[in-house]
C-alpha cells in the first residue's frame, strides 16, 4: 500500500509541489506554478504515464493555485484518495534558533514563522502564504514545517557566533544559521549508505553547488560547520550572489560610491557572483566561454575553484577525519570541470579524482582507487527528505 506525502515549496509568486511515495522514494506526481498574481501565469503538472499538462492562465493567488492543482489530480491523476496521504510537508527557509527539527503546524507555529520573517524577508512570508492556503485546501491532514536551517542548529557556538558585541548579536538574533539543510541532510545520509557504514560513524563534506551554493561539514550525521551564514549571501561564489566579502566593502560602496543600502543589497544578491564577473549567472555559459579562452570566464572559474578548495581544506581541518566528499545539486551533479577545479591540487591531502569516472553521469564514486578520501556524486532529493521527515513525525 502506498504511503505518500504532499510536499510544497511556496514562493512569493510560485508554487512547486510533489506527491512522494515515502517507502519507494518515487515521485508520483509533481508540478510548478509560476507568475502567481501576474497578468498571465504558467502552470505545469506531470505524473508518470500521463501527458504533461501545461496551461497559461491568470492565477490570482495561492488559493487559486491550489485549486488548479487539485483539478489536475482529479482530471489527470494520480488519485489523491488512493495515495494514502499521510500529511503535507512545507519547506520553510528560516527557523531561527527555535526549530531544530520538523514540527506540526498550528497557529502558534505559524506565528513563530511570521516572527522570523525579518531574518528571511523574501522567503518566510511566501512560505507562510503557501502554508495558509494549503491548510485551507487540505484541512483534514496534518501539516508539517521542515526548515532549511534546522539541520545546522547542531553547529557549535565557536562556529555559529560572530565576533561582534554580544548584546547586539543577541537582541537582533545575529548568528550563523546556514541553509540548504534538507539537501545536506539527505546527501550525508545517502553517503553513509553508499559507504555501507552507520551514519554516526561517517564524516562527510557535502558540496551543494547550484545557482545557490553551500558547503557543509557533517560529523556522524550532524552539521558542525557550513558556508552560508545569517543569510544565504555568505560563503561560496554563486550564480548572482557574491559569497564572502569584506564587510568594509559595504561601507565603501555607501560612503564613496554613494550607493544606498537597498542598492548594495541588490548588487551583492542579484548582480554579483558569476553574473557580476562574467555577464552570465549560468555556469554552463561560463564553462563554454572559458573553453573559448574568454579571459573573464577563465578568471571567474579560478575564483570559484579557489573559494571551493579553501572551504574543503578548512572542513578537512574541522572534521579531523573525513571519509568522503559528496557533490550534489545542478552544478555539483553535472559539471565535471567544476568538480575538478574544486579539488585540484589536493592530492597531498588524500583526494585523488579519476578523470574517467568524473566524466560519467549519475550517482557514482569519482575518486581514484587509491584515494584516501572517497569522492562521490550524489543527486540530492529535498522533496524526499521532507517527505521522510513528515512521515517520521506523523506516520
Amino acid at each position: 500500500m502506498t504511503r505518500s506525502v504532499f510536499v510544497i515549496n511556496a514562493g512569493s509568486s510560485s508554487l512547486k509541489y510533489q506527491l512522494v511515495d515515502v517507502d519507494s522514494g518515487a515521485a508520483l506526481a509533481g508540478g510548478l506554478i509560476e507568475r502567481i498574481g501576474e497578468t498571465t501565469g504558467e502552470a505545469k503538472h506531470q505524473a508518470p504515464g500521463i501527458e504533461k499538462v501545461v496551461e497559461r492562465r491568470v492565477i490570482p493567488d495561492h488559493e487559486h493555485a491550489f485549486g488548479w492543482v487539485l483539478r489536475q489530480f482529479d482530471q489527470h491523476g494520480p488519485s489523491l484518495d488512493s495515495a494514502q496521504l499521510l500529511g503535507v510537508g512545507h519547506r520553510v527557509v528560516q527557523g531561527g534558533a527555535r526549530f531544530d527539527r520538523a514540527v506540526r503546524i498550528d497557529e502558534d507555529v505559524q506565528q513563530q514563522i511570521e516572527d522570523l520573517a525579518p531574518l528571511a524577508p523574501l522567503h518566510n512570508p511566501a512560505n507562510l502564504q503557501g502554508i495558509r492556503s494549503a491548510r485551507a485546501t487540505f484541512p483534514g491532514y496534518p501539516h508539517v514545517a521542515v526548515f532549511d536551517t534546522a539541520f545546522h542548529l547542531t553547529i557549535p557556538p565557536a562556529a555559529h557566533r560572530y565576533a561582534i558585541e554580544a548584546q547586539v548579536a543577541a537582541e537582533h538574533r545575529i548568528r550563523k544559521y546556514g541553509f540548504h539543510g534538507t539537501s545536506h541532510q539527505f546527501v550525508s545520509r545517502r553517503m553513509a549508505e553508499l559507504l555501507g557504514r552507520p551514519l554516526d560513524e561517517v564524516n562527510t563534506i557535502v558540496l551543494h553547488l547550484g545557482n545557490g551554493a553551500s558547503a557543509t561539514a557533517v560529523r556522524g550525521g550532524r552539521s558542525v560547520e557550513t558556508s552560508m551564514g545569517m543569510t544565504p549571501l555568505a560563503g561560496l561564489v554563486m550564480g548572482t550572489r557574491s559569497g564572502d566579502i569584506d564587510p568594509g566593502v559595504i561601507f565603501h560602496l555607501h560612503r564613496v560610491a554613494g550607493l544606498s543600502i537597498d542598492e548594495i543589497d541588490t548588487l551583492l544578491n542579484k548582480r554579483s557572483g558569476l553574473l557580476g564577473m562574467t555577464g552570465t549567472g549560468d555556469m554552463r555559459d561560463v564553462l563554454q566561454a572559458a573553453d573559448a579562452g574568454i579571459e573573464r570566464a577563465v578568471e571567474a572559474l579560478e575564483v570559484v575553484g579557489h573559494r571551493l578548495r579553501g572551504t574543503v581544506g578548512a572542513y578537512l581541518a574541522h572534521l579531523g577525519r573525513t571519509d568522503a566528499i559528496a557533490f550534489t545539486a545542478g552544478i555539483g551533479e553535472n559539471a565535471a570541470r567544476v568538480r575538478e577545479i574544486a579539488l585540484e591540487g589536493l592530492e597531498g591531502l588524500g583526494i585523488v579524482l579519476d578523470p574517467e569516472r568524473n566524466a560519467g553521469r549519475g550517482e557514482r564514486r569519482i575518486s581514484a582507487d587509491g584515494s584516501a578520501i572517497e569522492v562521490w556524486v550524489v543527486p540530492t532529493n529535498e522533496e524526499l527528505e521532507i517527505a521522510r521527515q513528515v512521515a517520521d513525525l506523523v506516520g
